[in-house]
């Protein structure tokens, strides 16, 4: 209590030292405060995010890792990438079974699982949007381009070809086993279930029925229902621009075709036609050369137990055969993409998940990615830079203010060498007499610091929205620089930007107009359309954390500057100190 006592009369006597020190506290406490407070900010955004987003991941064939394992196994200065080993490795990759990815999901870290199966398919009695009618093919036909004598040359190397398969179009006999064989004019796409229809579930498409027009703005004809979840009937739904363009309604039947082989042909009932709410016009000049199938206006949607009953009939009644001279086998079969998307309840089920399949199972040769998370990681990367800046700031604040504390302490100890003479010479031990110094430091921090953590408090958030601002303008400026030298809006991602990187599960699967495209259509409209939206404000930064951290920093800065007061108490003599006073 005399310590204390004395510590206060000593700071009541010099006041304009006692001023001075903690005008620099101050500024030193509320700078720390506004540093911690744009840190802490950034946690509380990242756990708002977080908690506010849907964790989905997928799993894929690793190609990075099969192409590192390539090269990697060459050998020093072999100088090349050995592509015929590539493409024997690529060729062999067998994607996962619906009922493979099924056993995945029974992992307790998954909160739910659902798929989707595409299908490439011709119209046999429908034309598709944008794309050539079925006269123009009889056309192209006709024209000479597609002979028998091209047909019967393909076929003299192969075996067992019933009659009429050389006869295909183009003059193919099928597909390799192992890929994706020919593209039609259509996509079907099966949902596993009512959760695999995601566009639907955000509103982004939504069938026409008399609950949603209510404006009468379509005819009646349009009204009906979506399909039942896990029906194994073939009903789908199509596009309302699909169903305009062949005079289509709720009711009619469609035929689809094998574009393997024209003969396989399968009939689908219309239970429902779709709108979409962002779709857009596609110019058919800028994608000549694509199938139609990459509209989005020529997208089918069913059940994934109905599809998949399709394509067991297609494989039981396929025809298969070999090449005589390279033994590859052929088929008519229908080929089929299947995507799964595992869904989590946390970062720490997903990262949970990642480790345990691998358990369960799964082969090194696959991965786990989330494009969820990225796009959660991409839309922080602005306050994550500033968190970053708030870091160096803070340390090159505390390193500052420390230095100033320590110079200030020591010539406040020499101007006061007398006081200590006396104090020693009477009695007081110098370790009594050094906390005494450190009580005043420790007294005019802990007010600076309580007067300052107010200032930072009320000062933080709109000091922080107005760099997050900045940071914000400063990437999106970064982003128009690179678009000004692609001369257009980059089509990727830049986190996309290494060869190899993984393909976000949505890539191939969704567009920006919320329907289903596949290949390379569908990742081009996913990277071009992908935005990423940055948190662009924080609503409050101080609390609790950040006032205790900020007393920390006060203790931390009272024991540096009084550590050099208590190394030049200890070294003084009292006896010389009042014999040599000027």
């Amino acid at each position: 209590m005399y310590i204390i006592k004395n510590a206060c009369l000593s700071l009541s006597r010099s006041k304009g030292r006692t001023i001075l020190i903690g005008i620099i506290v101050l500024v030193i406490a509320t700078a720390c405060c506004v540093g911690l407070s744009i840190r802490q900010a950034a946690e509380t955004a990242k756990e708002e995010t977080l908690s506010g987003i849907t964790i989905t991941a997928s799993i894929s064939y690793d190609r990075t890792s099969m192409m590192t394992n390539i090269a990697s196994s060459g050998g020093e200065g072999s100088g090349s990438f050995d592509k015929d080993a590539f493409s024997e490795a690529i060729s062999s990759v067998s994607s996962l079974s619906a009922e493979e990815l099924s056993e995945y999901a029974e992992l307790d870290s998954v909160s739910s699982f659902y798929y989707t199966v595409s299908v490439s398919f011709n119209g046999d009695d429908i034309d598709p949007v944008g794309g050539s009618s079925s006269d123009d093919d009889e056309e192209t036909e006709s024209d000479g381009t597609d002979t028998d004598e091209d047909s019967d040359e393909v076929s003299d190397n192969y075996t067992d070809i019933p009659d009429g398969i050389g006869d295909m179009k183009g003059g193919m006999m099928g597909f390799e086993v192992g890929t994706m064989g020919t593209e039609g004019d259509f996509t079907v796409i099966g949902y596993s279930s009512d959760e695999a229809m995601t566009s639907f579930i955000s509103g982004t498409s939504t069938i026409i029925s008399a609950d949603t027009d209510t404006d009468s703005e379509y005819d009646s004809s349009y009204y009906g229902t979506m399909f039942d979840e896990g029906t194994e009937e073939l009903t789908c739904v199509i596009s309302y621009e699909l169903a305009v363009y062949n005079s289509l309604t709720v009711g009619d039947t469609i035929s689809i075709a094998n574009p393997n082989d024209e003969e396989e042909t399968y009939t689908l009932t219309i239970v429902g036609i779709y709108i979409n709410s962002q779709s857009t016009v596609t110019d058919s000049s800028v994608i000549s050369g694509f199938s139609s199938s990459t509209d989005s206006s020529n997208q089918i949607y069913m059940s994934a137990a109905a599809l998949e009953a399709i394509l067991s009939e297609s494989e039981e009644n396929a025809t298969v055969y070999t090449d005589t001279e390279t033994e590859t086998e052929t088929t008519t079969a229908l080929p089929s993409q299947i995507s799964g998307t595992y869904v989590f309840a946390s970062v720490d089920d997903y990262e949970t998940f990642c480790t345990d399949v691998y358990e369960a199972g799964l082969s090194e040769d696959y991965t786990v990615s989330s494009s969820d998370l990225t796009s959660y990681e991409s839309s922080l990367v602005p306050l994550e830079n500033l968190s970053t800046m708030a870091l160096y700031f803070l340390i090159v604040v505390i390193a500052i203010g420390a230095v100033v504390l320590i110079v200030l302490n020591i010539f406040n100890v020499r101007e006061r060498k007398y006081e200590v003479g006396v104090l020693t010479a009477i009695g007081m031990k110098k370790s009594r007499v050094s906390l005494q110094f450190m009580c005043e430091t420790l007294i005019v921090t802990i007010i600076s610091v309580v007067v300052g953590g107010l200032i930072g408090a009320v000062s933080s958030v709109p000091i922080t929205n107005s760099l997050l601002a900045s940071q914000i303008e400063s990437q999106s400026t970064q982003t128009e620089e690179i678009n000004a030298s692609f001369g257009r809006e980059m089509g990727g991602r830049s986190d996309m930007a290494d060869m190899g990187g993984e393909v976000p599960s949505d890539v191939g699967n969704a567009d920006a107009d919320g329907g289903e495209r596949s290949g390379f259509m569908g990742a081009l409209d996913s990277f071009s359309s992908a935005t990423t939206n940055y948190v662009s404000e924080v609503s409050s930064a101080t609390n609790l954390t950040v006032l205790a951290e900020l007393l920390l920093i006060a203790v931390l800065l009272t024991l540096i500057a009084s550590a050099a007061s208590v190394i030049f108490i200890m070294r003084y003599d009292s006896l010389k100190i009042l014999a040599n006073r000027d």
